[in-house]
């Protein structure tokens, strides 16, 4: 069976020569005559690969030398309680800015160790838009300030660094991270889920500034420590190391492709495609303020909901997998990750017109 367009939110599509390579790999990686998956982590050959992984994603991103670098397991949501065990250091509140589901959640995990201000929320408006600076309301007592910059089930993405000032600036970037250079020095932390634009579920990616690890909260299991994680390489416990191993060829790929810049220029023509359409049809709706529409994950709807089951078993037929909006907003979303060709895209859009013109 030939392959489909795969338009998953997560796990999502991986580049096809990263799957090719592994499949090469699998039974025997560089002559060591055993699979990734069965080695020691602590011997030579993977420890050579995780430092192959994490040199790949500080080359990319330009990571300063006084952060850390982790791969933890967990996922993003995991994140969500580790963050406030270990960046509270003493404080008794951190500022959170809600900008959808995933905010939800990094909220209530974070109410469990500590006073959540909701420094802003677009929440009134059915979490349309990204709030402006200005409406942001920062206690410079915070612990931190966490944000989601890119929501992946509602399709909002902040196109902007926030100002928080002294307070370190707290990143979930899971559904947008390696798809446009980043400022690395701007956030005391970013994290990221590894299942959208890094590699295989079950690894989360940590990079944190030295000065803010060391102080976690009383009673923190060391697992979830992250200076014991960096005291020992991300292997206090044994790694995810396939997932590691996986990071690490995509990493390796982005670098070929052209780098990150690059890969936002791909990025930003592949959602114009999206848009250009949605905006010139009322048969489909984007629900998203333009100027904070997401490039990785594009939500619509169509005009009739009770074209949506036709819809998506018409887009199956025609190769074009999981399309279907996320359970509690429904309607459409094609995620169009890194991996996710041009081509796919195209097909996308060609698609959506003949669908319109048949049942329009």
């Amino acid at each position: 069976m030939a392959r489909v367009f795969n338009f998953g939110a997560g796990p999502a599509a991986l580049p096809e020569p990263v799957l090719k390579q592994a499949a090469a790999e699998m039974l025997d990686w560089r002559g060591t005559g055993m699979s990734v998956m069965e080695m020691s982590h602590r011997g030579k050959a993977f420890i050579s690969i995780h430092a192959e992984a994490e040199a790949g994603l500080r080359e990319l991103l330009a990571i300063p030398p006084n952060y850390k670098v982790l791969f933890l397991q967990g996922g993003g949501a995991g994140e969500f309680a580790t963050v406030p065990m270990n960046l509270l250091r003493g404080k008794a509140a951190a500022d959170y800015v809600n900008t959808g589901q995933w905010s939800m959640r990094a909220i209530a995990e974070a109410k469990k160790f500590c006073k959540v201000s909701i420094a802003a929320s677009s929440e009134g408006a059915n979490y349309s838009y990204a709030p402006k600076q200005g409406e942001w309301k920062l206690d410079p007592q915070a612990a931190y300030v966490h944000y989601t910059s890119n929501e992946t089930i509602g399709g909002v993405e902040f196109h902007w660094i926030p100002d928080a000032g002294a307070v370190p600036l707290v990143a979930d970037m899971s559904s947008h991270i390696l798809s446009r250079p980043v400022d690395v020095s701007r956030y005391g932390l970013i994290y990221a889920g590894a299942q959208k634009n890094i590699g295989p579920a079950g690894l989360a990616i940590v990079i944190v500034r030295d000065d803010l690890i060391g102080q976690a909260l009383p009673g923190t299991p060391s697992i979830f420590d992250y200076k014991v994680q960096a005291e020992n390489d991300s292997m206090f416990n044994t790694p995810p190391t396939y997932a590691v191993y996986m990071a690490g060829l995509v990493f390796q790929w982005l670098k070929q492709a052209g780098g990150i810049k690059k890969m936002e220029e791909i990025n930003i023509a592949k959602a114009r495609l999206v848009y250009d359409y949605l905006d010139q049809t009322e048969f489909y709706h984007s629900p998203v303020a333009k100027e904070d529409r997401s490039r990785m994950n594009i939500p619509f709807t169509l005009r009739n909901d009770a074209l949506d089951g036709a819809f998506l078993k018409e887009a199956s037929r025609n190769g074009l997998a999981e399309l279907k909006g996320h359970r509690s907003v429904g309607g459409m979303r094609a995620s169009i990750y890194n991996a996710m060709p041009v081509e796919g895209v195209q097909a996308l859009v060609a698609f959506m017109r003949e669908f319109e013109r048949s049942h329009g």
